[in-house]
């Protein structure tokens, strides 16, 4: 067999005027006559979580039946198409958010900050927080090094706010689920461009005009890297040359729904104004966010990711599916029938984004499978009934196929309140990081291991 294909180095780039774009993973940075070997048998795997709040309406999202024959919920209908890389897993425990004694109320903060840590925080409103180190960051300190970012970190809401967000917290506590170390929490993104920018580059300067000024014109950062781009296609094969094109569509939609978002910014608002790069709607704005992170591991530019579709105690509203009233208010329902039925609509409206983000992740191509695949993704949260702020039987959902080392398709439940860290002992093992304790784990939980 002659080989003729040339190899493109794996961290190819485009540069241009001060801007670089990362490329995805192309058929040609695979070393020749080696293909078989760098994806089928040592693909990456990725790992991202995603944290909805104000608890769930468990009795639209627990499903009917366990094992392989049960049936989607209300709320989870939406991600039906992907049972094949979904396992729902109920009877989770987040054991350290319920309150010590003397603690009190504050179980938002607590249900956030301990989600993927394991650890209870130190109640406090000043600067001497404490909690633990998160999961995706355990993850991101393994990989240091082979990704040009150690981790993302994204979210929806407004992470402004300082002082004290859950009666006796600090707002640190409420602003994210991701902490690098116990006392150092690390910012969640809600900004599209900066998300972008971080990302792909900005203007050939840092300076605020300069940059003002680039997006005034309404410039592409692929109308920098344009030349480079046209050198690279006349190199690439038939099929790269495809994926090429359909990647860089993909980056010039995101920028130009970012700059939609810019020119929307100025209109006047009848209750707020938006920042600017925000869109209007939570549905664009959730889908755009998805959209970046997609990007970002299909760049390779990271491999971890958390987003935190709302803070605790939220109380947006979402009047596109009908529901005025805020999420908080909704979420303490008291059984009101009508209350309960609002909840569920946002529970479910949440998981269509998030079905959103799996079929463009089904859909991108991967090494020898795609994206999702070769990716572990969890979906939950640190409270179940919200009215009750119970922490126990959490609902939770892990998707994605671990590079071949996760089977989908069930409906998984655990007794004795299983500590939900015990998730997390097996999600290390299926990404090849096997540890022996993770916050209050007492042992990994059983079914999840199987293929």
């Amino acid at each position: 067999m002659i080989v003729t294909r040339k190899h493109l180095p794996r961290r190819t780039v485009l540069r241009g005027l001060g801007a670089t774009l990362a490329l995805p993973l192309l058929d040609g940075m695979v070393p020749a006559l080696s293909a078989v070997r760098n994806t089928a048998a040592n693909p990456v795997r990725r790992f991202g979580a995603v944290y909805v709040p104000n608890g769930m309406e468990m009795r639209q999202w627990t499903p009917a039946g366990e094992g392989a024959g049960f049936e989607f919920s209300r709320i989870l209908k939406p991600v039906e198409p992907f049972r094949d890389h979904l396992n729902v897993l109920s009877g989770l425990a987040d054991k350290p958010a319920i309150p010590r004694e003397g603690e009190g109320v504050g179980d938002h903060a607590r249900a956030a900050s301990t989600w993927l840590t394991g650890v209870h925080v130190k109640k406090t409103e000043g600067p001497d927080i404490r909690a633990g180190q998160s999961l995706d960051q355990l993850i991101a300190q393994q990989l240091r090094g082979r990704t040009q970012l150690s981790s993302l970190e994204l979210a929806l809401d407004s992470v402004e706010v300082l002082g004290a967000c859950d009666q006796g917290y600090s707002c640190a506590y409420a602003n994210t689920i991701s902490w690098l170390n116990p006392t150092t929490p690390l910012p969640m993104v809600n900004d599209p461009r900066a998300v972008f920018e971080r990302l792909f580059g900005a203007a050939d300067s840092t300076e605020a005009a300069v940059r003002l000024a680039r997006l005034r014109e309404d410039r592409s950062v692929l109308d920098f890297v344009s030349a480079e781009a046209s050198a690279l296609r006349r190199a690439l094969g038939a099929s790269d040359a495809i994926k090429l094109e359909q990647y860089l569509e993909a980056v010039r939609d995101a920028e130009q729904r970012i700059q939609t978002a810019e020119r929307q910014a100025d209109r006047e608002m009848p209750v707020f104004e938006q920042p600017v790069g925000i869109p209007d709607t939570f549905e664009e704005h959730a889908r755009l966010m998805y959209d970046l992170w997609l990007l970002a591991f299909q760049t390779d530019l990271t491999r971890v990711g958390t987003f935190m579709i709302g803070k605790e105690v939220t109380g947006r509203s979402y009047p596109e599916i009908g529901v005025r009233s805020g999420h908080h208010g909704v979420s303490h329902h008291q059984n009101d029938p009508k209350q309960l039925e609002a909840l569920a609509k946002i529970n479910t409206y949440h998981v269509q984004m998030f079905a959103h983000f799996l079929d463009r992740m089904q859909s991108t191509p991967d090494g020898d499978g795609s994206l999702l695949d070769h990716t572990i993704l969890l979906y939950g949260t640190g409270i179940s009934d919200g009215n009750l702020h119970f922490h126990l039987d959490l609902p939770m959902m892990v998707a994605g196929g671990a590079a071949g080392n996760l089977k989908g398709g069930r409906h998984l439940s655990y007794r004795d309140d299983t500590p939900l860290t015990n998730l997390y002992l097996a999600v290390l093992d299926k990404l090849g990081m096997p540890v022996e304790q993770f916050g209050d784990s007492t042992g990994r939980i059983e079914q999840l291991t199987d293929v």
